[in-house]
């Protein structure tokens, strides 16, 4: 095999310099996504671990700037400290996933569901185009986020569009307390019937995922709040749903923290994620294998999958049903499975950013 040749910048200078150098470049974070951080033959592995970091966090404004390669568990347990946290749970945080990366592949946890996703939250960004130069999108306020919206159109992107050197969240005060309702479903369509009535209730809910268990279906509700009135909610809950039982404190956090590190993956599946709308899942059921691991998230518009099968096979199925995926764990010649993402509009600005295609393609 041959050596991958890397680069370790700990500074957006470097980092511009090695980009006026080299021809081909691919980035990696924290590598907890080994679809999205493994290079091409041709490219220069740019290994950012090394540019880690708060710049800037004050708690009173609700808004902290940090380097690019920071683990996402780092700044968790800063904002911690404060009573403060990021409501989108970033995935992967425990296997090292950083905040360039959570931007790059836009990835999202159970928290999406009531507050929306990591573009929602990101505010602004620091990044090195294709030419080498250092350009500046948003803000670190949440009211100044002038000119061009640059981090909305990072997130997703992969580091094709340039590599991200410091970005800026806006942050939430954290709920005291949570409770998880665990509901038993005869079938899919019980569960499925489970996600509309409380995507339409009057609960906040701060998770509510579904998937197959060897049991059978199962939903899972979570709400957080005040302790205080968190023990009424959840009997009220129960009542609307019909029963369930009931995860408090060590058990709450245990599931949702294994949810969100995909602790019922199997080690050798793939990853995948794929945007859905609960309107589609009972047809998409019908084409999936039996044995894949699946859990359907964010009330039932994103399908985590696991897949042990050629990545061709999903390719294909995915494109059948006019739906889009994102390898992030596996092998594949491109990340982007079924219908891909782009247009005309992204190619310009591709070809703005990275007039040479150092980052990759599209």
């Amino acid at each position: 095999m041959t050596p991958i040749l890397t680069a370790s910048p700990s500074t957006a200078a470097d980092i511009q310099e090695i980009v006026r150098q080299q021809p081909r470049l691919h980035v990696r974070g924290g590598g907890s996504k080994t679809a999205l951080s493994t290079p091409p033959a041709d490219s220069l592995l740019l290994d950012l671990s090394g540019l880690r970091g708060l710049v800037e966090y004050e708690p009173a404004e609700y808004t902290f700037t940090a380097q690019a390669g920071t683990p996402v568990a780092d700044i968790q347990a800063v904002l911690a400290k404060a009573g403060q946290y990021l409501p989108f749970d970033p995935p992967l945080a425990q296997a090292g996933a950083t905040l360039g990366g959570i931007v790059a592949a836009g990835t999202s946890g159970p928290g999406r569901v009531r507050y929306g996703g990591v573009r929602d939250f990101l505010i602004g960004t620091r990044f090195v185009d294709g030419r080498g130069e250092l350009l500046r999108g948003g803000g670190k306020v949440v009211k100044n986020a002038a000119g061009f919206d640059y981090p909305k159109l990072l997130v997703g992107s992969l580091g094709r569009l340039g590599i991200l050197t410091e970005v800026t969240f806006k942050v939430f005060p954290e709920p005291p307390a949570y409770a998880t309702l665990a509901i038993a479903c005869a079938d899919l369509s019980a569960g499925l019937g489970h996600i509309a009535s409380l995507n339409r209730s009057k609960f906040d809910i701060n998770g509510l995922d579904c998937g197959p268990t060897p049991e059978g279906w199962m939903v899972w509700v979570r709400l957080g709040g005040f302790a205080a009135a968190l023990d009424e909610r959840m009997a009220a809950l129960r009542t609307q749903v019909g029963g369930g039982e009931i995860l408090s404190d060590e058990a709450d956090a245990s599931f949702w923290q294994g949810a969100n590190n995909f602790d019922w993956l199997s080690a050798d599946a793939g990853l995948v994620k794929v945007p859905v709308t609960p309107g589609r899942i009972a047809g998409l059921e019908k084409a999936l294998p039996a044995s894949a691991s699946r859990r359907y998230s964010v009330g039932g518009n994103l399908l985590w999958l696991g897949w042990e099968k050629p990545v061709v096979e999903l390719d294909n199925l995915l494109s059948s049903h006019e739906l889009s995926g994102l390898l992030l764990r596996g092998t594949s010649d491109s990340p982007w499975l079924g219908k891909r993402p782009g247009g005309a509009f992204l190619a310009r600005v591709k070809a703005a950013l990275d007039p040479d295609g150092k980052f990759g393609p599209l």
